[in-house]
């Protein structure tokens, strides 16, 4: 754990990050731990694909952060569980007293094209992003209300916000994060409790497994290798601070040193009259005026075509 640069932006807080023994979430846990927050560092250190291994990333985690002075505890919960995610949350107020911020960052992947996509690997993905998210954020949510501050971060995607192929079950995951997260955000405003969403990019065991056979897929490849993991930690931190205690319900976007605030779905058109509509109108009049605004299937990869800075 580099401490230069530390902090003390988040003294005496206490942090939840799920997913934190590897990647974007070792990075944010590091980070926490650096700007003086005590961690819990969630992590089953189970395979993408959820299957059971000998590997402890949590212990190592917890062992950088304790070895230059910070505080860490490991917790192994599965937060795909309602119950396992408040034993998550207690954990964190047994060991040190308080929970004041959830990073909802762990996430598995079973990429396959939608017509050939089971009903387990639909299930599986929901699991872990949508409803682990839904369970940790709960699981927080009173103690956030008692003591009247807290904050949410939650890690959606674009291939959500903007689309990707063969992840049905992703693409629904995150997207739906991002409407859980101004839910929250909305439902929790008036006890001083915010709640935001930050798209990572980032080049991690999740993303690995993109598939790299033709020339395209190679130029893309090379491209995501470029995007560091830990360079989404500063932000999030940020966010956790008192200083951001008047930013939520919004979504983010970080690309090395690129950060985006990303729209939300509002009208851009709108057609009508007096007569009430028919089918046949509507594919006369309605459908043909909207034609130009229409969105193209883009993916996550033709929106961000340029090489992060």
């Amino acid at each position: 754990m580099n401490t230069q640069g530390s902090t003390h932006l988040l003294a005496g807080k206490v942090a939840v990050v799920t997913g934190a023994g590897r990647g974007v979430g070792r990075g944010i846990a590091l980070d926490l731990a650096r700007a003086g927050a005590a961690v819990v560092v969630n992590d089953l250190g189970s395979s993408l694909a959820g299957a059971a291994t000998n590997e402890c990333p949590a212990e190592s985690v917890a062992g950088e952060i304790e070895s230059v002075g910070g505080r860490a505890v490991v917790d192994r919960s599965d937060i795909s569980s309602f119950s396992a995610a408040d034993a998550l949350i207690e954990t964190a107020r047994r060991s040190f007293g308080r929970i004041d911020i959830v990073v909802n960052n762990a996430g598995n992947l079973r990429d396959a094209i939608f017509h050939r996509m089971t009903e387990e690997e639909f299930d599986a993905v929901i699991a872990v992003h949508l409803k682990g998210t839904f369970n940790v954020s709960r699981a927080a949510a009173p103690h956030f209300k008692q003591q009247g501050s807290g904050a949410y971060v939650h890690m959606t995607s674009t291939s959500g916000l903007v689309g990707n192929f063969g992840q049905a079950n992703y693409c629904a995951a995150k997207l739906g994060i991002a409407g859980l997260s101004k839910a929250i955000a909305l439902d929790m405003n008036k006890f001083g409790i915010r709640s935001n969403a930050v798209a990572p990019f980032a080049w991690t065991r999740m993303v690995s497994s993109i598939p790299d056979e033709s020339p395209e897929q190679k130029r893309r490849v090379e491209g995501l290798k470029k995007l560091v993991p830990e360079k989404i930690a500063p932000f999030v931190v940020a966010l956790c601070s008192d200083a951001a205690r008047h930013v939520t319900g919004q979504i983010f976007g970080v690309r090395n040193n690129e950060i985006y605030l990303f729209s939300q779905p509002r009208p851009i058109r709108t057609a009508h009259t007096a007569d009430g509509w028919t089918p046949e109108t509507i594919l006369d009049r309605v459908l043909p005026m909207f034609a130009n605004d229409f969105y193209p299937l883009h993916r996550s990869g033709d929106v961000f075509t340029w090489d992060p800075v």
